[in-house]
């Protein structure tokens, strides 16, 4: 049975697969429409024609020869006969004019001396009557007409068509001049019917034919052109996906060739761009990283000397002059500051190169928290919402990071208390900050983790650097987690981690995927 469903599977996929390459969207289906339709009428138009003309001939043929031959025979044997002639002279009459060159059936009809209507029939086609002539036709062959000078007979040779029993039949009549018996005529039109018909399925056969042939043409024609449209599409894609090496063959002097070539064009200067901007951006990093590094020798000097002075203030000696105490108190602050922001541009480095690694560890997520808020005297400003016992395996230093941004921003810009919940899922970790503040303005929103932003332009100085929920957030995200930014509908700004409960294999999978594009980067490079 499953057997059975994979294989139905597999036919609808199929099914699918075909139906989406003939989709009417498709313009090599729409050039096989176009291209049939033109033939289908063209054919059609032709074979109609052609069987039009044909039957009119064939049909014109037969009953002019017919016809010929009955009015000949009307003027040698039924005019032959005397004017009141018996019914064995019209039987013998009839019988000698059916079986002239043409073979068909013959009726006369005359008045004996008696005055009696009288017939004679050659006795073919099941027995010619005169209720086989249609009346009009009868009608017709009866009436007198005058004879003047552009009208020198008073009877006419006339005919019909008819069909009885789905088989065409030609009838025909005319008195003889002079006086004399009325002569009709019967004859079957069925080998030039079946001749009709046999040119009717040739020509639809032909129809068939050119159809298909115009199905095929226009499959080449429309392989011949999409072909390089689907290079070029295929091209596209790849160019999309970062392949800026992607080129394609240009042979020929039309459009498409030129198409291709203005592609090239494109995907070579898009390259030397991208190029360029990968160096400055290589560049860009590699200059703050070594301004990072060569700020921390002579920060760490100023940062021992500040934490002299620091201890100075706070001594009860008094040794600091009252006057330059402000001045003091500011080149420490300003101090601390710079250190952080040297510390962070260093972070923000290590995370653009790609060297900032993970040292995983168990831990309890509700441990962590306290000892996070206790290490910076947050007790009194956070309400803590953590069961214990809830264990992931984590970087706890990056893990403390994350969490000294988002309680410290929320100390900083929103209002107290300050609550943290954690709550665990099957596999993951998801903790939540929630402040007490007027939240987040809806434009700020999309920005608070983007780097050095800061939502007051007014005022770009301030104690933060700018950088702090974007390295959380980049803390996160070597971990497989993310953070996300919202506003309560009871008011204040939440912010939810996300981390898994198990940060090992993706770490494993992000190093690799970071080693793939290092050899991407150096291949570009070689070329």
């Amino acid at each position: 049975m499953t057997e059975a469903q994979g294989g139905l599977r597999g036919w609808f996929a199929a099914r699918k697969g075909v139906w989406s390459r003939l989709r009417f969207t498709s313009l090599r289906l729409r050039l096989v429409v176009v291209f049939g339709l033109v033939a289908l009428t063209a054919a059609v138009s032709a074979s109609g024609i052609a069987y039009w003309l044909n039957r009119e001939a064939v049909l014109t043929r037969a009953q002019d020869a017919v016809l010929r031959d009955f009015q000949q025979e009307m003027q040698n044997r039924a005019g032959a006969l005397p004017e009141d002639p018996t019914q064995d002279e019209l039987q013998q009459a009839a019988g000698q004019m059916a079986g002239s060159s043409q073979r068909f059936s013959v009726l006369l009809v005359a008045d004996d001396a008696n005055g009696r209507t009288v017939y004679g029939t050659s006795g073919a086609l099941d027995g010619f009557t005169l209720q086989d002539v249609p009346v009009s036709l009868r009608e017709a062959v009866n009436e007198k007409q005058e004879v003047d000078s552009a009208n020198k007979y008073a009877y006419h040779l006339y005919w019909q068509r008819t069909v009885d029993h789905d088989t065409p039949y030609l009838v025909a009549g005319t008195r003889v001049i002079g006086g004399g018996p009325t002569g009709y005529m019967l004859k079957s039109l069925e080998p030039e019917a079946k001749d009709l018909n046999s040119l009717a399925w040739s020509l639809g056969i032909a129809t068939g034919l050119a159809l298909i042939g115009s199905a095929l043409l226009a499959q080449a024609a429309a392989t011949t052109v999409l072909k390089p449209v689907h290079r070029l599409g295929v091209a596209a894609r790849r160019l999309g996906e970062g392949k800026l090496d992607t080129r394609l063959s240009v042979s020929g002097t039309d459009e498409l060739a030129d198409l291709s070539r203005t592609f090239n064009h494109a995907a070579e200067a898009l390259e030397k761009r991208v190029d360029d901007m990968a160096a400055r951006d290589d560049a860009s990093r590699r200059f703050v990283a070594d301004m990072s590094h060569e700020l921390r020798t002579p920060l760490t000097a100023i940062t021992a000397v500040t934490e002299i002075l620091e201890e100075e203030l706070e001594a009860e000696t008094g040794s600091v002059d009252p006057m330059i105490e402000p001045a003091v108190r500011l080149v420490v602050s300003e101090t601390r500051r710079l250190n952080d922001l040297v510390e962070n541009l260093m972070e923000v480095t290590r995370f653009d190169a790609g060297t900032a690694r993970l040292v995983l560890d168990d831990v309890d997520v509700a441990d962590q928290i306290t000892a996070c808020i206790d290490a910076r005297a947050w007790l009194d400003a956070v309400d803590l919402d953590a069961e214990r016992g809830i264990h992931a395996r984590l970087d706890p230093r990056r893990l403390d990071v994350i969490l000294a941004n988002l309680i410290g921003n929320a100390l900083k810009h929103g209002g107290s208390p300050v609550r943290v919940a954690v709550r665990a899922a099957s596999d993951e970790v998801v903790i939540g900050v929630r402040d007490h503040g007027p939240g987040i303005p809806e434009d700020v929103l999309p920005h608070v983790f983007d780097r050095f932003y800061k939502a007051s332009a007014s005022r770009p100085r301030s104690e933060g650097s700018g950088l702090g929920l974007s390295i959380a957030r980049e803390n996160a995200h070597i971990h497989g987690g993310e953070i996300t930014a919202a506003n309560s509908p009871d008011g204040g700004a939440v912010f939810t981690l996300r981390l898994p409960r198990d940060a090992s294999a993706l770490a494993e999978e992000l190093l690799e995927a970071k080693k793939d594009d290092d050899r991407a980067s150096k291949k570009g490079d070689a070329r």
